[in-house]
């Protein structure tokens, strides 16, 4: 009669431990809806690109930017679209990304516009174009006046889609190994400065030197070349050029505003699906926003380090020097629109946004700034004031 009545109640126990485990594992699939798919539609795919860059590895700011758009990609996918980047020299030499994108040797890069401007002569708009506009105009033609579509009909030809990459801001004019007291001092000097920058260089009297960041180092130390622009005191200091240049010039008329790039293989673009695109493009606008955030971080705090540590002497270009420069280049931009018909669609555009743009920063912009010059402590370049 005992056993009778046992009976039921185990049987009622093990209904209920069955129902427990259910009940969990029903719990475990909704919290879990990868595992779900990967059940019901087989494994998750995983897609692997290499990334390819123009930069040293690790190189801060510029090396960080693709590092970082690999990390948002990675992370917003939940895994399935996976870059590996690779610094210049890696795969292929810094010079050699765009082709290697192209060509699907890898499916992204990043690096600088202007540096295909042997192949793309009206690639230096979506660099920097002397005496244009800054980082946050750039930006706003881009995005929000045409500058991006007419990037992408640029490219379009070599099967490749670009996105802004980040941008520096104003950069330094350089470091030199002679003081400039006039425009007779560029005679003859070799510098290292890339894009239509270089060509108003030598129109100004000098000689442009196209040298790979990795490189900017020993060519100053061993006399290669008398001045090199890299970028600023971020990136300047990171690779030691306070230890081979003795005068430090600003400003960077030749990049006011540093444009970036983040480019795609079209066609692996094209075969991701729909959200993977989404997410490479989200990725890409929220690095271009970032790296600016970096630069004018760490730009003020590397400059305050080479003034205390270093005695870095830094100096304005004169006036003579920016007249003949500024010269030079408008000869060098009129030349380029008149050989190249892409040049003079995009300068037209480029253009006509920065008059635009510069006449509302003059009651805003410059308009603020001078106010707040006026009423604030004169800015001092010393040692003393970085103490």
């Amino acid at each position: 009669m005992r056993e009778k009545q046992v009976l039921p109640v185990v049987v009622v126990g093990l209904t209920a431990a069955l129902v427990a485990v259910i009940a969990l594992w029903t719990l475990d699939r909704i919290a879990s809806p990868e595992s779900a798919t990967a059940s019901q539609e087989g494994p998750v795919e995983v897609i692997e690109w290499k990334l390819v860059t123009t930069w040293p590895k690790g190189l801060p700011g510029l090396g960080a930017a693709p590092e970082n758009f690999a990390r948002r990609v990675n992370e917003a996918s939940g895994g399935r679209l996976r870059i590996k980047v690779f610094g210049a020299g890696e795969i292929v030499p810094a010079f050699e990304v765009f082709d290697a994108v192209s060509r699907g040797v890898a499916e992204a890069g990043h690096g600088a516009a202007y540096y295909w401007k042997g192949k793309i002569p009206a690639s230096v708009f979506f660099t920097a174009v002397p005496f244009g506009m800054t980082a946050q105009e750039a930006n706003g033609w881009l995005h929000y006046g045409g500058g991006l579509e007419l990037w992408r009909e640029l490219y379009a030809p070599f099967g490749v889609v670009p996105f802004a990459g980040g941008s520096t801001g104003v950069q330094m004019a350089g470091w030199f190994n002679i003081r400039l007291n006039n425009r007779a001092d560029l005679e003859g000097l070799k510098m290292r400065i890339p894009g239509l920058a270089g060509e108003v260089f030598d129109a100004a009297g000098g000689s442009a030197v196209r040298i790979a960041g990795g490189e900017v180092y020993t060519s100053m130390q061993t006399g290669v070349i008398d001045a090199v622009e890299w970028v600023g005191p971020y990136n300047d200091r990171t690779l030691g050029l306070m230890e081979v240049g003795d005068y430090y010039y600003y400003p960077g008329w030749h990049e006011p505003g540093a444009m970036l790039e983040t480019i795609v293989n079209a066609e692996a673009l094209a075969s991701l699906p729909e959200d993977l695109q989404a997410i490479v493009r989200v990725a890409a606008r929220a690095t271009n926003t970032d790296m600016l955030d970096d630069f004018t971080a760490n730009n003020s705090e590397s400059l305050q380090i080479l003034l205390s540590e270093f005695d870095t002497e830094v100096l304005p270009l004169p006036d003579d020097v920016m007249d003949a420069l500024y010269e030079s280049s408008q000869v060098a931009i009129e030349a380029l629109v008149n050989a190249d018909p892409m040049a003079k669609k995009i300068a037209a555009s480029y253009f006509a946004f920065a008059e635009k743009v510069r006449t509302y920063h003059e009651i805003s912009e410059r308009a603020y700034l001078n106010g707040r010059d006026r009423l604030l402590p004169p800015v001092s370049l010393t040692a003393e004031s970085a103490e």
